[in-house]
């Protein structure tokens, strides 16, 4: 039995550089120790990728009105079908290296009794030919990553690694749109899950795209589908989650120690604690109250005034 299942829903392999860098991104899943991966959907090539690159293939997830597929038949069909005792949803973009698995290993390890779910923010990085996998390949990609020093913010999360036991009730959300990541953290929160942020344990590798794949190229918070994944959630205050609201973080030491306190999850505070005592008001007017970049751009308008 594997330790971890890896799971995603890849995007059509017919764009040349998303299809590059999807190769990339599993290639480098394949391997990593003690894993397996298993990619979900009937998108155009995938089918010939997954048998490419070695991988299971899922092909029948169920999909909204739009054909996009849905992350809770995903979650299902992992279930069915993985063996990991844990399981990762990951989008296909992203590079990983060995120490993921053995950050997965110590959260394993130190949480036995503990639900948990794990994450980190991403390093973009832009990258225009495949990848070579030939021996120091990793610490050549570090460096160059390092170099171009993209630490993404801490919203929007690429990854999440739990138990196979958590997670049973998902939302019908769309895979690739706004709002769903968010909503996991919340969930994890809202359940009492430990919720580690793995940032200074791992590096994460990002590859850069553009959104011609989105109709009208239009980024997947500007889509109806994410407007239908907030609703799912239960409003803006649950997809409002981030990193910041993790309760443990993993050091390179292996170590799990309390986030230290710093001006953004100070703000994250303080933002929680005005949504709690405002729940009466409307959400659009709590929503105009309480957010930093709000509470930013009007003391930036007053001292141009």
């Amino acid at each position: 039995m594997p330790l971890i299942t890896l799971f995603s829903s890849p995007k059509p392999f017919t764009n040349p550089h998303i299809a590059m860098i999807q190769r990339n991104a599993i290639q480098s899943w394949t391997l990593l120790p003690d894993v397996e991966v298993i990619l979900l959907g009937e998108e155009n090539g995938l089918a010939e990728a997954a048998k490419e690159l070695g991988v299971k293939h899922l092909p029948n997830v169920k999909r909204n009105e739009s054909g996009t597929p849905l992350i809770s038949s995903m979650l299902q069909l992992t279930r069915e079908h993985g063996t990991g005792e844990l399981l990762c949803i990951i989008n296909a973009d992203m590079i990983l290296m060995p120490d993921f698995v053995e950050a997965a290993r110590v959260c394993r390890s130190r949480l036995q009794r503990d639900n948990f779910v794990a994450l980190s923010q991403r390093w973009d990085y832009d990258i225009t030919t495949p990848l070579e996998f030939a021996d120091g390949w990793e610490s050549e990609l570090r460096e160059s990553v390092r170099k171009q020093n993209q630490l993404h913010r801490p919203a929007g999360s690429d990854f999440f690694l739990f138990p196979r036991y958590c997670y049973q009730d998902i939302p019908d959300f769309a895979i690739g749109r706004a709002g769903w990541d968010n909503w996991m953290i919340y969930k994890a929160r809202t359940e009492k899950y430990s919720v580690i942020d793995c940032t200074p344990a791992i590096m994460i590798v990002h590859q850069n795209h553009d959104y011609a794949h989105l109709p009208n190229a239009k980024p997947h918070y500007d889509h109806p589908e994410s407007a239908v994944n907030t609703q799912l959630a239960g409003g803006h205050a649950a997809i409002r989650y981030t990193i910041l609201d993790s309760t443990h973080q993993l050091t390179a030491g292996g170590k799990l120690s309390r986030p230290k306190m710093n001006s953004a999850r100070f703000l994250r505070k303080v933002e929680l604690f005005l949504r709690a005592i405002l729940f009466f008001l409307p959400e659009n007017q709590i929503e105009n109250i309480v957010r930093p970049k709000r509470w930013q751009k009007r003391i930036k308008k007053f001292f141009k005034s």
